[in-house]
């Protein structure tokens, strides 16, 4: 089913959260919900995105028409996961309104390509970013760059403005 960049949000994140901003994410997807906002992209990392996923699927118990939708950059990306997150990531496969699978197999650049695929179909990107140089990085940057609106959760993030010119 297509959706509507305008009231579509995408996450990115590092795999090291570890859920200490659960609340305050539930609470921004329930304002972002309530703004218009009814189609969540998550790319399916450990770490942030499958907390996001989470945190959609909590939403949507609330808000009807609330639509997540699983971003997988290849078919085997949870195979490096720990069981527990791999669990996680099988749990919210199910119960994903929609899954987007960009690769049936690893290749150099899916990640990339996940990356720029969440920014390039969001108008909102929902972000855990400390300012450390990766994945993160590349699609915060991207997204500042597009336009998006920007909600970063991370309290660590670096102040050095130098890095989004």
């Amino acid at each position: 089913m297509p959706f509507d960049r305008i009231h579509t949000v995408a996450f990115t994140g590092h795999r090291s959260y570890c859920g200490e901003a659960d609340e305050q994410l539930y609470h921004l997807l329930e304002q972002l919900a309530e703004g218009g906002a009814v189609c969540f992209l998550s790319g399916m990392a450990q770490g942030f995105d499958l907390a996001a996923a989470e945190a959609v699927l909590r939403l949507r118990r609330v808000h009807r028409g609330v639509r997540l939708v699983a971003v997988i950059p290849h078919a085997s990306q949870s195979q490096s996961f720990s069981s527990e997150d791999r669990a996680r990531f099988r749990h919210i496969m199910t119960e994903a309104d929609e899954v987007i699978l960009l690769a049936s197999t690893y290749h150099r650049g899916c990640y990339q390509q996940r990356n720029n695929y969440l920014v390039d179909h969001a108008a909102t990107l929902v972000a855990w970013y400390d300012g450390s140089r990766g994945g993160t990085q590349y699609t915060f940057l991207r997204a500042m760059k597009q336009g998006l609106a920007l909600h970063n959760l991370s309290p660590k993030m670096l102040p050095d403005l130098t890095l989004f010119t």
